[in-house]
């Protein structure tokens, strides 16, 4: 029982509660004890923030992931983690999370309840609803970054950063539907309500519209944020940026991926390389060369 609750946690998906991390990497102060500190509490408290979503979210769609080819292996709707523990585990991992976001800073704990009460609304509604899912969904990454921006004084955050981590996340969202119309063919309006209101050309279109403005809209920050290099070197992660999108876009129109990205992003190495190099040339850029203004 213990293996299934912390399975129902979904700890593969805690990876995108890094994005917390942004405005300390990009208002330059990773190497700030104080601020780091701040940040990864805060990363630790929205793990257990999403986690308890994660459990409730299971809870309601238990009897639809018991038809589904690979959800029926989840821990609440195999059985192996019985409901009641999972009630419990739910309410108990919400309330210390919250109460504790609160405690590190009362702009993090509002967010982290905002947040909370966006993804129950999903839970039970708004994941039903074509297009409305997919952008709760990137919502939820703004959130986190938001979130990570509460934790410090920022000084020179850009706001492009949210205009680009949210086109990317309603690309990654739109690959996820894809990638489960195509996988559960005739079925798949039956484990995902949503889905009925989906169909590939649309997607496909929706996937090049998003894909196409996010490398735009990132090329746009790379030379016109504030807190960049005047000499524009920041433009030099583009081709770090391109590729990543291209990759993506292969593996869930070539390879069938993406019906789980965080799966994609643990497990596909060119990816991973590429998240990497960008990685270490923001660091670069941002820390090693004294070239920021």
């Amino acid at each position: 029982m213990v293996k299934a609750w912390l399975l129902s946690l979904r700890p593969s998906q805690w990876i995108k509660n890094l994005l917390i991390l942004a405005a300390l990497v990009f208002d330059r102060q990773l190497f700030q004890v104080q601020s780091l500190l701040h940040s990864l509490i805060g990363v630790v408290l929205f793990c257990l923030v999403s986690s308890s979503i994660y459990q409730i979210n299971d809870l309601v769609d238990r009897e639809a992931d018991r038809n589904h080819p690979k959800k029926k292996f989840r821990p609440i709707a195999s059985g192996a983690l019985p409901i009641p523990v999972a009630i419990t585990s739910a309410i108990f991992l919400g309330l210390i999370s919250l109460i504790g976001a609160f405690v590190l800073s009362p702009g993090f704990g509002q967010i982290s309840l905002l947040y909370f009460i966006l993804q129950i609304a999903y839970s039970f509604f708004l994941k039903r609803q074509p297009i409305i899912d997919v952008m709760v969904i990137a919502f939820g990454f703004l959130v986190r970054v938001a979130a990570g921006v509460t934790l410090i004084t920022v000084e020179r955050f850009s706001p492009w950063l949210y205009v680009c981590t949210g086109l990317l996340s309603l690309y990654i969202g739109f690959g996820k539907r894809r990638s489960e119309l195509v996988t559960l063919e005739e079925s798949a309006g039956i484990h995902r309500i949503s889905l009925r209101g989906y169909n590939l050309p649309l997607l496909d279109q929706l996937i090049t519209v998003v894909s196409a403005t996010t490398l735009m809209a990132y090329s746009l920050y790379t030379f016109s944020a504030p807190n960049l290099p005047e000499n524009n070197s920041m433009m030099l992660t583009i081709p770090f940026v391109a590729y990543g999108i291209f990759r993506y876009h292969y593996l869930i129109q070539v390879e069938g991926s993406g019906g789980a990205p965080e799966d994609i992003i643990l497990k596909d190495r060119p990816l991973q390389v590429t998240v990497g190099l960008w990685g270490i040339s923001v660091i670069v850029i941002f820390y090693l060369l004294n070239i920021v203004k």
